[in-house]
């Protein structure tokens, strides 16, 4: 059958540079660049092409450039070429498409239409290099009060606490979603920054054992790989109930990246699809979370604090708040460009809420119902760099997570291929001879350099506020001002807009 999808790159060769030297056939695993035996040149199939720039970056001579395809479609702004295509792809498959990483639409960004205060006459500013900045966060349900003997040592028993060199955790990424050496550079990463990575719903690698004391186990609606060593082996335990590229279904891991390490990690059929349930059979209400929450607890010996992971929507502040009623020590909101490894296009690009929104009205509610310190607060969702974290924590998170941000760090193309299982980088693939490219050395070297950096830029702004503790911004939205924004929007936000 004649397929009406039209390439969505080019693929232009350089004949005068290209030297047949045949690296791009190797590195492809889309089979994009092959031999044409006939005329002995290297030729490329468009169609296949997702981009990547794997064969830009490694061709030898440079004589690779990928281009959008420049055939246009006639210009409607109802039926763009977007649209058309969409269509065209169902009519050809009969199948609900398939997309991976977050959501790419066009709605406003409002990290960027918030600036920050500084610090001018009256209120100093401090300079982190000559003076004592203190970044240390502790995530985990705090005590109505302390109480001390009559010698001032403390008697009031606290909670478990996950403690944090900077207020940065990488976020659920699974071993099935992610290659193991990914697994493996956020690991070592997060151990050598004194912070911690998800295992996401997939369970934990053998080898990854080692890492326990940095790493957040994960209990999805699948249940994939949880049993009493597994949720034992970590620092804490995060039942996911949404994620924010998804809200409202279950996960799903294509079979063809379920191998023999993958089936035994997860304990299923290996080359089997691993399909999530949209709700945990076992949670229909809040008492039911309750109750699910306790049973973690009473399996790890009230030893590990219990994160509750939900995906942003209009009501998440109820949510929040039943959450936070129902014995949950962290709470951590996926906001709607949050990434994901697979997902139905529509859900991804329409479902869900901005993650600011979404931190201001969780921060308010729980403050207005008094009960703000019996719960942490963990913005997840697209944070792409130190002045989003500032803003997340000062519209009221404790912490952020980051993913796709992480995975670009180590070298991710954002092809938003990464359901295929055909990562050229090795990272969102199965494929042996596509995970070894991924050197977890690097990968972990390049994780600690991302988040050192955002860790001394975080202390730049910090010092620029007069503000020498990451505490004292929580919540501090007087050090927000939001610029283009409507009545509405600042409401919501809980800001004043600039020049206030």
């Amino acid at each position: 059958m004649i397929s009406y999808v039209l390439p969505e790159f080019l693929v232009m060769r350089d004949e005068n540079r290209c030297i047949q030297c045949q690296v791009c056939v190797r590195q492809c695993a889309n089979d994009v660049h092959y031999l044409d035996e006939k005329d002995g040149k290297v030729k490329a199939d468009d169609a296949k092409c997702v981009n990547c720039q794997r064969c830009v970056t490694f061709c030898p001579t440079h004589a690779l450039t990928i281009i959008p395809n420049p055939q246009e479609f006639k210009a409607n702004a109802n039926w763009t070429k977007k649209a058309i295509t969409e269509v065209q792809k169902q009519a050809e498959s009969g199948a609900v498409i398939l997309t991976s990483m977050g959501n790419p639409q066009e709605y406003p960004i409002y990290w960027d239409k918030i600036v920050l205060n500084a610090s001018q006459v009256t209120n100093p500013s401090i300079d982190p290099l000559r003076e004592p900045m203190e970044l240390k966060t502790y995530l985990g349900r705090k005590p109505d009060k302390l109480e001390f003997d009559e010698k001032g040592r403390l008697i009031t028993k606290l909670t478990p606490q996950l403690v944090l060199n900077v207020p940065i955790m990488f976020s659920a990424m699974s071993f099935g979603s992610i290659s193991l050496n990914a697994c493996e550079s956020l690991a070592r990463a997060a151990t050598e920054l004194g912070i911690y990575y998800n295992t996401g719903e997939g369970g934990l690698h053998s080898s990854l054992y080692r890492y326990g004391k940095n790493t957040i186990a994960q209990v999805a609606s699948g249940r994939f790989g949880v049993h009493a060593n597994y949720l034992n082996a970590g620092a804490a335990l995060e039942i996911k109930i949404g994620q924010g590229a998804k809200p409202g279904i279950g996960g799903h891991l294509p079979g063809e990246k379920v191998g023999a390490e993958v089936s035994a990690t997860r304990m299923i059929p290996e080359g089997s699809d691993a399909i999530s349930p949209a709700p945990h059979h076992d949670i229909y209400s809040i008492e039911d979370l309750r109750q699910l929450i306790y049973a973690l607890k009473e399996a790890t010996n009230y030893t590990k604090p219990v994160s509750v992971k939900i995906a942003a929507v209009h009501n998440v502040a109820a949510i929040a708040s039943g959450i936070a009623r129902a014995g949950a020590d962290i709470i951590a909101i996926d906001g709607f460009r949050g990434g994901t490894g697979a997902a139905p296009l529509r859900i991804r690009d329409n479902v869900g809420i901005p993650i600011e929104m979404a931190i201001a009205a969780v921060d308010t509610r729980l403050k207005e119902e008094g009960i703000r310190h019996q719960v942490s607060v963990v913005a997840a969702g697209s944070i792409r760099n130190s002045a989003d974290i500032i803003k997340a924590i000062a519209l009221g998170a404790d912490a952020v997570y980051i993913a796709t941000s992480a995975l670009i760090a180590i070298g991710c193309h954002m092809c938003q291929k990464c359901n295929t299982g055909k990562c050229n980088w090795g990272i969102a693939t199965q494929d042996p001879q596509l995970v070894k490219r991924l050197n977890p050395n690097i990968g972990a070297r390049r994780l600690v350099n991302l988040v050192t950096a955002w860790e001394h830029e975080i202390k730049e702004m910090l010092g620029g506020m007069g503000i020498n503790s990451i505490e004292s911004l929580r919540g501090n939205r007087e050090m927000l001002r939001g610029v283009g924004l409507t009545q509405k929007e600042l409401d919501i936000l809980g800001i004043k807009a600039a020049g206030e």
